[in-house]
C-alpha cells in the first residue's frame, strides 16, 4: 500500500521530468566540445574503413591474384572481377569494379583477401556527381593504392600483431 501512494507521488510531481531537467542543467554550462570540420579533424583509428584501394608488390605489379573471394564474401554484391591466365600460368584480374553506391563498408573483402591485395584506406571525404561517379574501377581503384601506400603499410604493420 505504501508503495502504491509512494507511485502515485512520483507520478503526479513528475520526478523523472525533474530528475531529466537535472541532467541537462549540469550539462549546460559544461564546456562545449566542437569540431569545426573541413579545418580541424578527429583522430581516426588505424583500422578506420573508408575507401578502398588496391595495392601493388614492392617491384610494381598488382597483388591480386583474381582469387574472387572478395567478389563472394561481399554481402552486398558489390564488387565485379573477371580475369584471365597470363602466358606465364598466373591468373591475374582484367575488371576489378567496386560499386561504392552499394558498398556498405563492412570490410569482409579485406578480410577474405590472401594477398592484402584489397584494402579499406582511410580516405573519407569522396563523392559523386551522378550514379556512375562511385563506380571504381581497377585503374582508380591502383591509383589510390599507389598514393596511400605509405599510409596503409603503416596500418597494417600496426594491426599485424592482432590478425
Amino acid at each position: 500500500m505504501m508503495q502504491r501512494i509512494r507511485d502515485f507521488f512520483s507520478a503526479f510531481l513528475l520526478v523523472e521530468l525533474v530528475k531529466g531537467m537535472m541532467l541537462t542543467a549540469r550539462h549546460l554550462f559544461a564546456r562545449k566540445i566542437t569540431v569545426q570540420f573541413p579545418e580541424e579533424k578527429t583522430p581516426q583509428s588505424p583500422r578506420f574503413r573508408g575507401l578502398h584501394a588496391l595495392r601493388r608488390y614492392p617491384n610494381g605489379e598488382e597483388r591480386c591474384i583474381a582469387c574472387k573471394l572478395c567478389e563472394a564474401v561481399c554481402p552486398a554484391l558489390a564488387i565485379t572481377i573477371e580475369s584471365e591466365q597470363r602466358e606465364d600460368g598466373s591468373r591475374r584480374t582484367t575488371r576489378y569494379d567496386i560499386d561504392l553506391t552499394k558498398c556498405i563498408f563492412c570490410g569482409l573483402c579485406e578480410e577474405s583477401c590472401p594477398v592484402d591485395s584489397i584494402v579499406e584506406t582511410r580516405i573519407l571525404e569522396y563523392h559523386g556527381e551522378q550514379r556512375g561517379d562511385l563506380i571504381y574501377t581497377k585503374p582508380m581503384l591502383l591509383a589510390i593504392g599507389d598514393m596511400c601506400e605509405e599510409q596503409l603499410a603503416k596500418d597494417r604493420a600496426a594491426d599485424a600483431a592482432y590478425r
